[in-house]
C-alpha cells in the first residue's frame, strides 16, 4: 500500500512538472521608440533621426544621427534586413545594438519595452496563439463581448502585406480604424491572425509563402470553432484584399455562415498583374500604342517567366536584360513577399471556390480601387448566378480606394495623395455580418 501511495505521489509530481501543452510560448513584440531612417541608396545602416528621451534606446546611450549598423549581430545591409530586424524586436531578452557615431563605434545591450496590448471597453481581449502544420506558432487576438452564452463570430483574414492586424495604442491609419470599428461595433466575437513573422508570431513574413499563410488561417479557424463561447453555426469570414479571395475557400472548407469580401479579385495572379501594369502605364501618361508595346515586350515576358515558368525576377531579367528597366521589384520578392508566394497563388484555384459557395455572399468594392478591377467583381456575381446562388450582393462604394480611403479619382490614390476616412464602409460590413448571423 505504501508503495502504491508513493507511486501515485511520484506520478502527480511528474504530471505537475510537465509544461502544459497549451502553454504560451510567444514573447511580446517591441518597438524602437524612435524615428529611424532605413538604409538608403544601397548603403548599409539605419540612421536615428529622433529618439524618445525615456526610451531604452536613449537610456543605453544612443543619440540622433547615430547610424545603427548591427542588431543582434545581424548586419543592417539593406531596407529588407532592417524591416526583418525591426519586426523581430522582442521584450523578453536584451538585444545587442551596434552603431556608428562619426568614426567611433557605440555598442550596448538594450532591453526593449513590450508594446502595450490593446484594450476595448465592454470587451474581453485575449492574446492567444496557434501552431500551424508547418510548426510555426502565430499570435491570434480574440475580442469577445462580455455576455454569457454562445455568440456569433467574425474571423478576419487580412491582405498579403506584412502589416500587423493589431490596434495597439498609438497606432493609426484607416485600416487600423477599420479593425477597431469591426471589433468595437459588431457586437460579435472577432478573431484576427498575425502572419508568420508579424507582431508576436514566429517566422519571417518576408520569406513566408502563400501555403504557409493559408495553413495558419486554417489552424486559427479550427481554434475558434473549439471555443466554448462561440456559436459554430454562426461564424462569418471577412476577407480584405488577398484575404477576400481566400474567404470563399475557407467558408467552403469550414462550413462557415457567410462570406464578406472587401477589395477582391477573381482571375489568376498572372492576369491580375498584367491588368495592374496596364493601369500603371496609363497613370504614367503612356499612349495606348506605347502601352501595347511595353506590355508585349516587357510585362508579359516578365510575369510569364515568374508565374508560369516559376523563375525568380532576377532569373527572368538575366535572360532578358531589357526587362531590368521596367522591373520595379527586387530580385526574389514582390510587395515584400517571396516570389514563391505568388507562384503558389498562381496554381491555386481560388476562382473555382466561388462556384461552390452556398452561404450568403457580400462583396464591397471601391469605385477608385485601381488594384482590383470592377470586372473581376462582376464576374464573381455572374458565376454565383450561373450556379443558382440565391443570396449575394455587390456594393460599389463611391470614391473608395483599395486602402479604405476616399479619393477624388484613382490616380490620386496611385500617387499616394492624402484621402479621407469614411466610416460608412465598415458600417456596411458590420451590417452584413450581423444580418448573416441574425443579430
Amino acid at each position: 500500500m505504501k508503495f502504491k501511495n508513493r507511486l501515485l505521489l511520484f506520478s502527480l509530481i511528474v504530471l505537475i512538472s510537465i509544461p502544459s501543452l497549451k502553454s504560451q510560448s510567444l514573447s511580446r513584440r517591441s518597438s524602437w521608440e524612435a524615428k529611424i531612417s532605413s538604409p538608403k541608396a544601397g548603403l548599409p545602416g539605419a540612421k536615428i533621426v529622433e529618439v524618445n528621451s525615456n526610451s531604452p534606446l536613449a537610456k543605453a546611450g544612443f543619440l540622433p544621427n547615430d547610424i545603427i549598423i548591427e542588431v543582434g549581430d545581424v548586419l543592417i545591409k539593406d531596407e529588407e534586413v532592417w524591416s526583418d530586424v525591426s519586426y523581430g524586436l522582442r521584450a523578453d531578452k536584451p538585444t545587442k545594438v551596434k552603431a556608428l557615431r562619426n568614426a567611433d563605434t557605440v555598442i550596448a545591450m538594450v532591453q526593449f519595452n513590450p508594446v502595450e496590448k490593446e484594450k476595448h471597453g465592454g470587451l474581453d481581449t485575449f492574446y492567444e496563439e496557434i501552431t500551424s502544420t508547418y510548426g510555426i506558432t502565430q499570435r491570434t487576438i480574440i475580442t469577445k463581448p462580455r455576455k454569457n452564452g454562445k455568440q456569433p463570430a467574425i474571423v478576419l483574414i487580412g491582405g498579403l502585406s506584412c502589416s500587423s492586424i493589431e490596434t495597439y495604442p498609438g497606432r493609426k491609419g484607416n485600416w487600423v480604424q477599420t479593425i477597431k470599428d469591426l471589433v468595437e461595433k459588431s457586437g460579435m466575437v472577432v478573431m484576427r491572425i498575425e502572419k508568420p513573422g508579424v507582431g508576436d508570431s514566429e517566422g519571417d513574413c518576408g520569406q513566408s509563402d502563400f501555403i504557409t499563410d493559408l495553413e495558419g488561417y486554417r489552424a486559427a479557424i479550427k481554434s475558434l470553432k473549439a471555443k466554448p463561447y462561440v456559436d459554430t453555426s454562426k461564424i462569418v469570414v471577412y476577407g480584405s484584399s488577398m484575404g477576400s479571395a481566400l474567404a470563399p475557400l475557407l467558408a467552403n472548407e469550414f462550413e462557415l455562415a457567410g462570406v464578406i469580401s472587401d477589395g477582391t479579385f477573381f482571375k489568376t495572379w498572372y492576369e491580375h498583374m498584367l491588368e495592374i501594369e496596364r493601369r500603371i502605364l496609363q497613370f504614367n501618361g503612356n499612349t495606348e500604342s506605347q502601352i501595347v508595346e511595353k506590355m508585349n515586350k516587357y510585362y508579359i515576358p516578365l510575369y510569364y517567366g515568374m508565374l508560369i515558368q516559376k523563375k525568380t525576377y532576377q532569373e527572368v531579367v538575366n535572360e532578358y536584360p531589357a526587362l531590368a528597366e521596367y522591373n520595379y521589384h527586387s530580385a526574389a520578392h514582390m510587395y515584400g513577399r517571396p516570389v514563391q508566394y505568388y507562384q503558389q497563388l498562381q496554381d491555386i484555384d481560388l476562382a473555382g471556390q466561388w462556384e461552390k459557395v452556398k452561404v450568403p455572399v457580400r462583396i464591397l468594392r471601391g469605385t477608385h480601387d485601381w488594384i482590383m478591377s470592377s470586372f473581376d467583381n462582376k464576374m464573381i456575381i455572374e458565376v454565383l448566378e450561373r450556379n443558382g446562388h440565391q443570396d449575394h450582393l455587390l456594393h460599389e462604394y463611391p470614391g473608395l480606394d483599395h486602402w479604405n480611403t476616399i479619393h477624388e479619382n484613382p490616380k490620386n490614390s496611385f500617387e499616394g495623395k492624402e484621402g479621407k476616412w469614411d466610416e460608412g464602409t465598415i458600417n456596411i460590413i458590420i451590417g452584413w455580418a450581423q444580418e448573416m448571423v441574425g443579430l
